[in-house]
Parts: structure tokens; sequence; C-alpha cells
């Protein structure tokens, strides 16, 4: 079986031997044998005169590692004798099989490869704290946050340079914000939509709420507005611009008025055509509004008109 420690050849404990001179108190060097006195450690060192076990401190200092020096000189002939024994302690150690837990610092110069999780919290500390995800190479980065019902991710699309937010796991799957090299922002599911009628609508009733039929789609980024009806994908403020141009506009006539309809409030535009002169060939009705719209809740375009005509 493997063996770990010093070689068998030199066991464990070594032994100095020294014929004393008449005085001698130093020993040190090569001894009868010729093996030079080494030591580690003094707790591991026994020292023998002419066969008694001398006491350290009291009969004998050793410090050096290399040098024993006798309080009282040896007699001529004396037999000196030196035993070391090597020490050994289990190594403070993390069992690769079981695990554990480190108690202080970590220094890793090379690759650290994790495969299980990696419990938190995890603090970044220094002067200037920093995560590096990637290494230059030409592959997508990213960060999944995995929940219990839906996933998202943040993460770098190398093939476009770009920096995405996103559900699902896989870069692109479903991008909520797009940030491009040039920090331009795009929002690919940003509720938005432009409409027309796809035909005018004329000789509307006097005194009736006529709905203008906006038949023709320019856009819709979201799929939000289908049937003249735009239905808010998530509760929020949402603003709406209105354009109505009329035709032959009466100016005998109470009043026009353009109304957009929410879930929450009308918001209404009205002029008095009584402030005309004569009958006018046209008129626009444009204008903003903003509105808390519900969930789920529709938002379509009315026009209460008298005699007005409605072109696309």
């Amino acid at each position: 079986m493997p063996y770990l420690g010093p070689g068998i050849d030199n066991g464990y404990r070594s032994r100095f031997i020294y014929t004393a001179t008449a005085g001698q108190t130093s020993f040190s060097g090569g001894d009868s044998q010729g093996i030079t006195l080494t030591y580690t450690d003094s707790e591991y060192l026994d020292v023998y005169q002419n066969g008694v076990l001398l006491v350290p401190g009291d009969d004998y200092a050793a410090t050096t590692g290399t040098t024993v020096v006798l309080v009282q000189g040896a007699s001529l002939n004396d037999k000196v004798e030196m035993i070391q024994y090597q020490a050994f302690g289990v190594a403070d150690t993390v069992s690769r099989a079981d695990g554990g837990a480190f108690g202080g610092n970590i220094g890793i110069g090379g690759t650290l490869s994790v495969t299980g999780n990696v419990i938190s919290p995890i603090t970044l500390g220094g002067a200037t704290p920093t995560l590096t995800i990637g290494d230059a190479g030409a592959e997508d980065a990213k960060i999944v946050f995995d929940g219990n019902a839906q996933d998202f991710h943040i993460g770098l699309d190398d093939s476009s340079d770009a920096l995405v937010i996103g559900k699902g796991s896989a870069l692109g799957t479903t991008t909520s914000m797009f940030f491009d090299v040039n920090g331009i922002i795009t929002k690919p599911l940003q509720p938005a939509f432009l409409a027309k009628p796809a035909t005018a609508q004329n000789n509307l009733a006097v005194d009736t709420e006529v709905t203008v039929v906006l038949g023709t789609e320019i856009f819709d980024q979201n799929g939000d507005f289908a049937s003249n009806v735009f239905t808010a994908p998530v509760t929020g403020s949402y603003r709406f611009d209105v354009s109505l141009r009329l035709g032959a506009i009466d100016s005998a006539s109470g009043y026009y008025l353009a109304r957009l309809s929410t879930s929450n409030r009308n918001h209404d535009m009205i002029f008095d055509s009584n402030e005309f002169s004569s009958d006018l060939d046209y008129f626009a009705f444009t204008f903003s509004s903003l509105g808390i719209t519900l969930k789920g809740e529709p938002e379509y375009v009315d026009s209460n008109s008298s005699n007005v005509m409605l072109v696309s």
C-alpha cells in the first residue's frame, strides 16, 4: 500500500553517539558513526550521558537544531547519546470524499470548477468588487434566475453584441429588453399599435354615438389590438394619441365631440361649430390622453358627431 511520510530506511527516530573529551560541553556535527546531529524539535529529543537520561534545561540545552550543550562538562570517554524522534501530525485538510468546511481564507491560482450548488449568501469584497462572466471568447454569457413557475435571464448575446433581458433560461427565448452596442434600448414586447379606418364613414346620423371603425392596422407590436379594441396586457398607465379628420362640417350643428373610451373613464374633446361663419370642408380632432387602465380591460375610440364624414 502507498506510504506517506519519511522514508522507511530512516525509521521514526535518529540516534547520535559521541565519546566525550575531558570537560566537553558542546556536541554537534558528525558523531562516532559519522552521522551529523540534527533535530527539528527539542521536545522530541532525549539526551543520555552514560545511559542516564538527562533533564532538559537542568542538564543540557538544545535550541539550535544542530547542537546540544551540557550544563556540566563531561568526563573523558563519557558516552553522550542523543535520540531524536520524528514528530508528525494529522494534516489539517478537508476530506475529498466527505467534504467539510474551511475556516480561513482560500486562494486559488488556477481554475475553480463547481458541479454542485454554491450556497448563498455570496459577498464580493475588496476596493472594487468585480464579477466577470466569460473569458473574452466568442460565446454567449448569461445569468439565469430559476423560478418556481417561470425562469428569467439576463445575458450577453455575443452574435449581436447586445445585452438582453428576457423570459426563459435561453437567450432569445422571449426578449423583454434589448441593449445594443451603442446603448440604444428596444422593448420588443412593449404594447404599441397604430390603426386607421379601412374606409371612410359617411353620412353619420345626428345626435348618435358612432364608433370609428379602425379596420386597418399599421403595426401592433405586442398583439394587443383586435376588433377595434386595445386590451391592456398589464395594469399600468397608457398614453393614447387620437387624430380624427372630419369633412363637411355643418356650422349650424350644436357641437362636435370625439371620445376615447377607456376602462376607468372617458376622454373627450369637443368644439362648438357655431363659432364658424360657414360650413367647413375639413376639421381635425387631435388629442392625447394618459389614463390608468386595469389589466385585461379594453380601450377603444368613439365619435359622437352631427353630420360629419370620417375619412381614412
